[in-house]
C-alpha cells in the first residue's frame, strides 16, 4: 500500500459525542498517555488507522501492539514499516509490544531464535524499545513450569539485548501463588539475570490476587518494572472495568514511578465494556486526566 493512501483508508476523523474536543497531552508531561491496543482489538481488526486517529483525539499518543505476524512480518494487517509510516504521519508512538513468545515453552533453541529474531525486526522497525513476554499458558502454572518458564526468559532476553532492545515479562494473578517454595513472580525475580530480563507489571492482576500491594511489588523489584498495566476492577464481579468505575484507587495505591524505573504505562481494559471498546477508553482516558495524569 502506499503511503500516501494510508492515512485515507479510514476518511475524514467522525466526531464522535464522547471523544473531547482537542488531544489532552500537555509539554510538561513527563510519559505520554499509553494504551495497550489489545483493548480496542476489535475496533483495530476492523479500522486500524481510523480507530488511532479516535485514540489521539481522546489524548492517547503511545501504544503498545499485540499480534505481530512474524511469518508477514506485519502489524494489524500492514508490513512493519508501512505500520511505522502511519504512526509517524500521525504523530504518534510505539514503545513495547506483546509477542507471541509464550508458544516458545518447548521449542527448540534454533526455534526460538528464529521465532525472536522476527519479533526483533518488527520491534525495530516501530522502533521500539521492548518486546514483552505476554502470558504464561495454563499448563505451566507448576514448578517444573516456572523453571522451564525462567530458562526461556533468560534464553531470549539475552538474544532481544544483543539486539539491543530490552524484554519484559508481563504478569497476571497466578503469578502470585506458590510453585515449589516460593510465588512464580519471585521464580521470575529471582531466577532471571535482570540484565536480560525486566518486569511488566498489571496492577490488576496484582490486586485481584491480594497477596502483595502495587508498592510493595515495586520495592521488591525497584529499578526492574520500566513498563506499567493501569486497568481497574469491577467492585461485584471483579472483572476488569473502566478506569473510576472499580475498586482501585490509583490515586492512593500507585507506587513510585521513579523507585520502578519507569518508562512507559499503558491503559488497558480486556473486556466487560461499558458499551463498547472504544467508548470504554474514552471514559477511562477521562478518568487518567483528571485524576492521575499528575502522578506522572
Amino acid at each position: 500500500m502506499k503511503r500516501s493512501t494510508f492515512l485515507k483508508q479510514s476518511g475524514a476523523l467522525a466526531t464522535l459525542s464522547f471523544l473531547p474536543t482537542a488531544c489532552f497531552n500537555s509539554s510538561h508531561d513527563r510519559f505520554p498517555m499509553g494504551l495497550q491496543l489489545y483493548t480496542v482489538r476489535d475496533f483495530m481488526a476492523k479500522d486500524p488507522v481510523g480507530t488511532l486517529k479516535k485514540l489521539k483525539s481522546m489524548g492517547y499518543t503511545d501504544f503498545e501492539t499485540y499480534g505481530y505476524d512474524t511469518e508477514n512480518k506485519s502489524y494489524y494487517g500492514f508490513k512493519a514499516e508501512d505500520f511505522k509510516q502511519i504512526l509517524t504521519d500521525l504523530e504518534l508512538s510505539t514503545y513495547s509490544g506483546h509477542y507471541g513468545v509464550h508458544g516458545l515453552m518447548e521449542a527448540t533453541a534454533i526455534e526460538v531464535e528464529r521465532y525472536v529474531e522476527s519479533c526483533i525486526e518488527g520491534a525495530l522497525a516501530l522502533g521500539d524499545a521492548f518486546i514483552t513476554w505476554p502470558k504464561l499458558d495454563a499448563a505451566y502454572h507448576s514448578e517444573a513450569g516456572y523453571q522451564l518458564l525462567v530458562s526461556q526468559l533468560n534464553a531470549i532476553g539475552k538474544q532481544v539485548s544483543a539486539a539491543g532492545l530490552k524484554f519484559a515479562y508481563h504478569n497476571f494473578g497466578y503469578d502470585f501463588n506458590t510453585y515449589g517454595n516460593k510465588m512464580g513472580i519471585d521464580w521470575v525475580l529471582e531466577e532471571t539475570d535482570p540484565n536480560y530480563v525486566q518486569l511488566e507489571v498489571d496492577f490488576y492482576w496484582v490486586m485481584h490476587a491480594g497477596v502483595v500491594t502495587p508498592k510493595q511489588l515495586i520495592e521488591k523489584a525497584a529499578g526492574r518494572v520500566p513498563l506499567w498495566h493501569i486497568k481497574d476492577m469491577d467492585k461485584l464481579s471483579r472483572d476488569y472495568t473502566e478506569l473510576g468505575n472499580g475498586s482501585i484507587d490509583y490515586t492512593r495505591l500507585l507506587p513510585s514511578a521513579k523507585t520502578a524505573g519507569l518508562e512507559r504505562y499503558y491503559i488497558e481494559q480486556g473486556g466487560n465494556f461499558a458499551v463498547n471498546s472504544l467508548q470504554s477508553v474514552a471514559d477511562s482516558a477521562r478518568y487518567f486526566k483528571k485524576n492521575l495524569r499528575e502522578k506522572f
